[in-house]
């Protein structure tokens, strides 16, 4: 077993090697790429190695107080946390080098980018809840210069709506972890457990975009295409539903919360961002955008699972986590393609692109009955294990709450399959003048996608690993409370 010292080495690698690119100034973009991805490449390299081999003790670093030290340890929940974003960083920056192939800033951009993966890695390796808050808090950083990278009066705007709302997230959660770190989480204060239970989950459902602190999102569509693949599918919105598992099961008790008004409430903000999201979606016209909607309710999915609090929930939480992650990712590859290639950002431009775009649209449709939940498909695995864990709770909330993920999947079917149609089958036949000429994406930004696509088909039709390793988390969780 490799020692968990080693985990720091890891996470600062990319934090260290990709602060040097900044200062490095490469005068050429093809050094500044192979820079890029060796760092990347080895950052994956070694995260897996510690994801397969590593120990699962904790390791010290630095002890602040009795209560608050730096400390990092890869337990089940960290480790999946981590395969996540060790698989898809790498994918995600071979499509960026031909994103970007024209812009002169590319050693800036892929440096924070750099950068923001051994931040979310350092989210998964935590080992404490105060280890954890100061990752939290560094992704805000780190991922800020990302969203207002074009310098637009739009993307700063965005920039400063997604510092601010993360910014006063974090401060509910530092409450929350304060009273958490008092050891007065306990029967007999139940209800005041209960309080700032709630004040967590909120703070981290900031980065989860849950309703109504989700305005950030969409408004974040502004930045490059790599960029909202990453704040959408894997980096900033999974950090949040994870935050919201560690503080669920590794800090608070569920035995205190569950059957509560606390879990009530929550439970109803989830299903209620999951309609509104899907709603709004059907609704947006501007491609990034409705896939951002779709995001909005996609994270409630997950949310939903973890706040039935039973150990069936909890898998059907991680299953969505890691196949939203691959499904949304490729479906903002294609429309960052057709963006790039074509210049394009509306659903209504779309007509006819498929005949031209064969292998973005191709990808774009696995991504869209996926995301649906069409079988064989890794977005139905996930849907099952929510739907089947909520009939299991067999609550009144848990009833209504697979009404809703099933409202919602007619919902996405409408926004996203609709756009496939139009694709293929154009409303206007006058409209195909305009795609004389246009030719399908390069091939840097192909194969990510049909890596991701063949990812999807293979996870849908051979998902036994990862639902045994979303299974084997669970039942730990639910048995110890994690350890955490």
């Amino acid at each position: 077993m490799i020692p968990s010292v080693f985990l720091l080495p890891v996470l600062l690698f990319p934090v260290a090697f990709g602060a040097l690119l900044a200062a490095f100034r490469f005068r050429k973009r093809a050094h500044v790429r192979l820079y890029t991805m060796i760092v990347t490449l080895l950052t994956s390299a070694f995260s897996w190695a510690m994801i397969l081999f590593g120990s699962t003790e904790p390791a010290v670093f630095l002890r602040f107080t009795r209560d608050f030290s730096f400390t990092l340890m890869f337990d089940g929940c960290g480790r999946f946390f981590a395969g996540i974003v060790a698989t898809l960083w790498p994918l995600t920056v071979l499509y960026a080098f031909e994103y970007l192939a024209e812009d002169e800033r590319q050693g800036v951009f892929f440096s924070w980018f750099t950068m923001a993966c051994g931040v979310t890695l350092g989210i998964a390796m935590s080992g404490n809840i105060f280890t954890l808050y100061i990752f939290y808090e560094l992704l805000t950083l780190t991922t800020v210069p990302l969203v207002m990278y074009t310098g637009t009066r739009e993307a700063v705007r965005a920039a400063r709506t997604y510092f601010v709302f993360c910014l006063g997230g974090a401060a509910f959660a530092l409450i929350s972890l304060l009273y958490l770190s008092t050891g007065e989480a306990s029967v007999e204060n139940v209800e005041t457990t209960r309080i700032f239970y709630v004040l967590g989950v909120l703070g981290f459902g900031v980065k989860a975009a849950v309703f109504p602190m989700h305005g950030w999102l969409p408004k974040a569509s502004v930045a490059p295409t790599p960029v909202t693949a990453l704040l959408h599918a894997v980096a900033v919105v999974k950090a949040g539903a994870f935050s919201v598992i560690r503080l669920t099961f590794y800090g608070y008790s569920p035995e205190l919360i569950r059957g509560s008004w606390a879990q009530y409430v929550l439970i109803t903000l989830a299903l209620l961002t999951i309609l509104y999201g899907a709603v709004r979606a059907v609704r947006e016209m501007h491609w990034k955008k409705r896939l951002a909607y779709s995001t909005v309710a996609n994270l409630s999915y997950i949310l939903f699972g973890v706040l039935l609090m039973t150990k069936e929930g909890l898998q059907g939480a991680l299953l969505h986590m890691a196949f939203h992650a691959e499904i949304k990712i490729l479906a903002f590859f294609a429309a960052g393609a057709v963006l790039h290639v074509t210049g394009r950002e509306y659903v209504q431009e779309m007509d006819g692109l498929g005949r031209k775009m064969k292998g973005v649209f191709a990808c774009f449709t696995v991504s869209a009955l996926a995301l649906t939940g069409i079988p064989p498909l890794s977005g139905f695995i996930s849907k099952w294990h929510l739907l089947t864990a909520a009939a299991k709770a067999g609550t009144p909330f848990s009833w209504a709450g697979a009404a809703v993920i099933l409202t919602a999947a007619f919902l996405t079917a409408i926004y996203m399959i609709s756009m496939v149609r139009r694709a293929y089958f154009p409303d206007s036949k006058a409209e195909l003048s305009k795609n004389e000429g246009v030719k399908d994406a390069p091939l840097l930004m192909l194969v990510p996608m049909i890596i991701l696509a063949l990812g999807i088909l293979f996870t849908g039709l051979f998902p036994g690993a990862v639902i045994g390793a979303a299974r084997d988390i669970a039942e730990a969780a639910h048995a110890t409370g994690g350890g955490f």
